[in-house]
């Protein structure tokens, strides 16, 4: 109950100053002016009050005197006793009341009858007030509503020489004039009382000034609650506080700083140099009054964290504050602290640093730098051999590469990088490897298993300062990888706490170096397919001189391929395509198109319709694997193929959704042909054209995938015009430089996407080497072309060849004539084979068969097989071409029987 009335005064009055905390400086303020406020009203309304009591005080006397005055004036008791008293009075009263300076002069009888009246119609009534005191002899004053309005007025009696009352006399004031002379002083009374109130209020104003400086403007609770923290901090808080004054006198000492420092108790007033037990440091830092954190100072056996900061910052005096803390006990605990706070760290470094890559050799060396000097002086990685190609790791330590060694120094004893280590069974690496487990070797000098490895080296080890050993296995899903070595030299030995440490930090990079070999394995899997789905060599041809660079991704292989195939009739068919995607999957579709497009140029065709059939083949692969699981693997793929004859040097090509090919002219400069864009592979639904450009001989063509001039830093035109740039102004460079040059142009870092690039000069053969007959459609005509052959193959010094090519010629245009239609052409080509060909007008193709002992004929195509290396048809616009290829020298084919039933079509 004796609480609840001082806690609803201050309910009450937060709620009379809006809630808001008001500090005691501002609340002594408002107290004082209101206080002044009140003092200066209630002299102001004193003030009113007296000038208002004395301006009545002053018309009640003027009355008075007025009255008497004129009651006894001579000649009123004569105008009384007139015959018309009011004829002769009012004169004298009006000509009083103007000299007298009052309202009214009224005579009255002793009836109160007015004799006289400053308003002449009032004369003859009664007068308005009390006169019974004035018949008594009496003068009477008061306050009255008259005719005039409120009055103030004093009644005395006028006697006769006998003492009798005859009359009345009445004077007086209207109160509105006494008013108005109250009025009349009221600014003085308000100029005097605000001249008060501004002088009384300035004066509080400087005392609150004042006090708000002392208080800091602190409200009361506040204030209060500064008060309850001061004496928190001088007798409660378990922490040293000292504030030193600027000229080094010690202010203020609290109850645990007085125990940190052994102070007596009248320290404070004394210069800290006075103060006994006190180190010189101590001293030093206290007086010299600069900023300090966290310094460590001893105070007797206690090893003290001192934290020094100034005062003088936003006016305060000058001086600093100091606080102590007790780190004696704290000190080893923290230095343990700080050792598993920087194992952590380690541990996080070499989560983010470890395995970068996808590189066993770079994970390694990560592993290696984390570790030193942080951890150890000296590391090693050892993996076996087997790992850095991605195979499985041996059972045993005999065949393990150092492919990693880093240290703080460079001349290290230890094994070398790169070499193959075969560990004896007895040493701490080999122990680690075969049982998966950490050894620990805390003092090399004394264990004695690992000197027989290498006695001369390990002494060389033990006199250059490396002590201790630590062989932590690299070991990830089961299977122990390699072996890492932490030495250190010349500090305290590694620990049971250093054992596990290793261990999670050899952890964290087995993962990463086990990835890295299945990637090894897997991209070199990969690679290996490609590369063997890919021609090995160029074929021999003499229509053009080829060179080509394949570059497979840093990121994994892909399906980007090339071919160079050669066609009957010293044609020759180039091929560039390209299979979306990367991968075995990529890399498997992309041998199957090879080996397709290696089908269909058996059949001579049209670049055209070659594109046709290989579409329908990406057609059913897309369905076939549409059908299956893995529906989503939908092969896309590009290509480009065209078919260059060396004797008419023209150059028929077709693309699907492919990039154009480039042209360097003879004299050196680039084009890129008009050639018609078909779509990708596997759409379908629309046509492929072909288009035939004529080469001049010893033009280069330049073939080449997306990824030579495709990249996330430009654009298709830019690489297009980088190309250009790369391989203009070099008509005589040869392919295999220009494809040199256009790598080291356009592909300076290596490519981020497989890179197929074929580059073809062309040749042309020449008319001594091609010989040509029209053939009439009469089969006596064979003899005649037998004896021209053979005499330009005496010319060619083809002589051993002359019989037998008589034999194949006769038997293709004695065929062409009996079976096939005009116009028949023969044509002799002589270049890395002797080459027949028979063209006719007809589409019918000879069949080879086997014909019976009884049978005249069915021998020839038979043997023209037998005299021949191979023999084939194409078709072309006007007909067809029945050919055969003989080789420039050697015998005829074993197995070939000549008879006379093999001339029996001839």
């Amino acid at each position: 109950m004796s609480d609840t009335v001082p806690r609803f005064r201050r309910l009450l009055w937060r709620s009379v100053v809006g809630g808001r905390q008001w500090s005691v400086a501002k609340q002594v303020f408002l107290l004082q002016a209101a206080l002044v406020v009140l003092l200066v009203l209630s002299g102001v309304l004193a003030l009113f009050l007296q000038s208002e009591r004395d301006t009545t005080a002053e018309a009640r006397r003027r009355s008075v005197a007025v009255a008497e005055t004129f009651a006894h004036s001579p000649g009123v008791l004569q105008a009384l006793a007139a015959p018309k008293p009011s004829k002769v009075l009012q004169p004298m009263t009006e000509a009083g009341r103007k000299a007298a300076g009052v309202d009214f002069i009224v005579v009255m009888d002793t009836h109160g009858i007015r004799y006289t009246h400053p308003i002449p119609s009032k004369i003859g009534q009664r007068f308005v007030g009390t006169i019974g005191p004035s018949l008594a002899g009496q003068t009477y004053t008061e306050s009255v509503h008259g005719p005039l309005g409120r009055e103030m007025q004093a009644t005395v009696p006028i006697e006769d020489p006998r003492g009798k009352v005859v009359a009345l006399v009445s004077a007086g004031l209207k109160v509105k004039h006494v008013t108005s002379e109250v009025d009349r002083q009221i600014p003085i009374i308000l100029t005097a009382g605000a001249g008060a109130f501004v002088v009384s209020t300035g004066g509080t104003a400087l005392v609150g000034r004042r006090l708000r400086r002392q208080t800091h403007s602190l409200a009361p609770d506040e204030m209060t609650r500064m008060y309850e923290h001061h004496d928190t901090v001088l007798h409660s808080v378990r922490e040293g506080v000292l504030i030193v004054g600027d000229d080094g006198r010690l202010l203020l000492a609290n109850d645990e700083g007085r125990r940190l420092l052994r102070l007596p108790p009248d320290a404070e007033g004394s210069h800290v140099s006075e103060l006994p037990g006190l180190d010189p440091e101590t001293v030093e830092l206290l007086a010299s009054g600069r900023e300090a954190t966290d310094e460590v100072l001893f105070a007797g056996e206690r090893l003290l964290a001192v934290n020094q900061r100034p005062t003088d910052q936003g006016g305060a005096p000058g001086g600093t504050v100091v606080t102590l803390r007790d780190t004696t006990e704290l000190q080893a605990l923290s230095g343990r602290a700080e050792v598993a706070r920087e194992r952590l760290k380690l541990l996080y470094d070499a989560g983010l640093g470890v395995g970068t890559s996808l590189d066993v050799r770079r994970t390694a060396e990560e592993l290696a730098r984390i570790a030193v000097p942080r951890f150890a002086d000296y590391v090693t990685v050892d993996l076996d051999d087997g790992v850095l190609h991605g195979e499985e790791p041996a059972p045993t330590a005999a065949t393990l590469r150092r492919i990693a060694v880093h240290g703080i120094r460079g001349d290290h004893p230890l094994y070398e990088q790169d070499r193959l280590i075969d560990f004896k069974p007895f040493t701490p690496q080999a122990r680690g490897y075969g049982s998966g487990h950490s050894e620990l070797v805390p003092d090399l000098a004394a264990a004695t298993d690992w000197r027989a490895q290498d006695p001369e080296r390990t002494e060389n080890i033990l006199e250059y300062g490396i002590q201790s050993l630590i062989s932590a296995p690299i070991r990830a899903r089961g299977v122990v990888l390699g072996i890492a070595n932490f030495y250190r030299a010349k500090r305290d030995p590694f620990d049971e706490e250093d054992l596990t440490l290793a261990d999670e930090l050899v952890a964290r990079a087995a993962v990463s170096v086990d990835n890295a070999r299945r990637y090894a394995r897997e991209h070199t899997l990969a690679v290996t397919l490609q590369r063997s789905l890919l021609p090995r060599a160029l074929p021999e041809q003499s229509a053009l001189d080829v060179a080509y660079r394949y570059l497979p991704a840093q990121s994994g292989v892909s399906g980007d391929w090339f071919d160079v195939i050669p066609l009957p009739g010293s044609r020759v068919a180039l091929v560039v395509g390209d299979v979306v995607g990367h991968g075995l999957h990529a890399a498997a579709t992309m041998g199957r198109l090879r080996t397709a497009v290696h089908n269909f140029s058996t059949l001579d065709l049209p670049p055209d319709e070659l594109l046709s059939h290989l579409d329908d083949l990406v057609g059913r692969i897309d369905q076939d694997e549409g059908d299956g699981e893995d529906s989503g693997a939908i092969v896309g793929a590009t290509c480009l193929y065209a078919i260059y004859d060396p004797i008419t040097r023209r150059c028929a090509m077709a693309r699907a959704g492919h990039l154009a090919p480039a042209l360097v002219h003879p004299d050196g400069s680039v084009t890129y042909p008009e050639l018609p864009g078909g779509p990708p592979l596997g759409l379908g639904g629309m046509p492929f054209q072909t288009a035939e450009l004529e080469l001049a001989e010893g033009t280069q063509l330049v073939l080449y995938t997306d990824g030579l001039i495709e990249d996330r830093a430009r654009d298709l035109d830019e690489g297009l015009e980088l190309l250009r740039r790369a391989l203009a102004g070099h008509p005589d460079r040869t392919p295999d430089a220009s494809c040199g040059a256009v790598l080291e142009e356009l592909l300076p870092q290596g490519p981020k996407d497989d890179v197929a690039l074929l580059v073809a000069r062309t040749r042309a053969l020449t008319s001594e080497q091609v010989a040509e007959w029209d053939v009439p459609a009469d089969p006596s005509a064979v003899a005649g072309l037998r004896r021209a052959v053979t005499e330009r193959l005496e010319e060619w010094g083809l002589d051993e060849q002359a019989f037998g090519m008589e034999l194949v010629l006769s038997e293709l245009v004695t065929n062409a004539i009996r079976y096939g239609s005009e116009p028949i052409g023969l044509r002799l080509i002589r270049d890395r084979a002797l080459i027949c060909e028979v063209a006719d007008g007809s589409n019918t193709s000879p069949h080879l068969r086997y014909a019976a002992t009884t049978d005249e004929g069915g021998r020839g195509l038979f043997l023209v097989q037998q005299m021949t290396e191979r023999w084939g048809t194409r078709y072309s616009p006007q007909g067809k071409v029945i050919w055969a290829e003989m080789p420039l020298r050697g015998a005829p084919p074993v197995g070939a029987e000549l008879t006379l039933d093999s001339f029996d079509e001839i």
